[in-house]
């Protein structure tokens, strides 16, 4: 029942926006901010409607200005509080955070409720991609970055959507030696002889319209526990 009502909630947030890969400068690495190329295919833009102060860092420590109104401007960043914006600041364009607050949606009057839940969902998925965790509500992308290149794959093509299984196969390498004993002294050596690749663990991520559906462990020896869900990807309409 909890899944069925994640799902319906991404369904009411609108039409698709999906994932897509980004490159942005190492000074932007602040792990309270997500930067929004990194995750959707198309610019989110919003309307300042009304005057505000920008500032140079995501707490207000330094103010740069104050932002016009009646500007439409692409959202670069984001915090649970604040967006990353290039605005008009009266004969000048300043980059710079400014308090959502300040911000409308034309298509969705509840735009700020939603970032905050894209906002906190991408947190707790960047925590389990640095800790190789998949989860339940993943996309494929997300756990390629998680796990790496599945090890083998299934998948099934439809009008709907792609569907299938990876699966990822844990191995470990094995020292094998053999041992001899010196006529001489009587002592006993031991000799590296081989090594083998023998399997640890094994993986199944079973997904659909590339959303994680279930996962499948055929042994957890790193105290994890249980399989984590999350949110699915949102959608937004804007």
């Amino acid at each position: 029942m909890k899944r069925r009502l994640v799902l319906i909630l991404t369904l009411l947030l609108a039409s698709a926006t999906l994932p897509a890969q980004a490159k942005r400068s190492l000074l932007d690495s602040d792990p309270d901010v997500v930067y929004l190329a990194e995750h959707l295919d198309q610019p989110l833009k919003l309307w300042i409607v009304k005057s505000a102060p920008i500032f140079s860092d995501k707490d207000g420590q330094r103010r740069l200005g104050t932002v016009l109104p009646d500007q439409q401007v692409e959202i670069q960043a984001i915090t649970g509080r604040a967006y990353r914006v290039s605005a008009q600041t009266g004969g000048n364009k300043t980059v710079g955070w400014v308090g959502s607050g300040a911000f409308a949606s034309k298509k969705d009057p509840d735009f700020e409720k939603h970032l905050a839940q894209f906002y906190e969902r991408q947190l707790e998925v960047a925590k389990l991609i640095a800790e190789k965790r998949p989860a339940i509500g993943m996309t494929m992308d997300e756990v390629s970055k998680a796990l790496g290149e599945p090890t083998k794959t299934t998948v099934r093509q439809t009008a709907e959507g792609r569907s299938g299984t990876w699966e990822f196969i844990d191995y470990e390498e094995v020292k094998h030696y053999t041992y001899s004993r010196d006529p001489y002294s009587g002592n006993v050596f031991r000799q590296l002889s081989h090594i083998t690749r023998e399997e640890k663990g094994r993986t199944n991520i079973e997904f659909e319209n590339e959303i994680v559906t279930a996962i499948e462990k055929s042994e957890n020896n790193d105290g994890t526990g249980r399989v984590r869900i999350v949110v699915p990807p949102l959608f937004f309409r804007w």
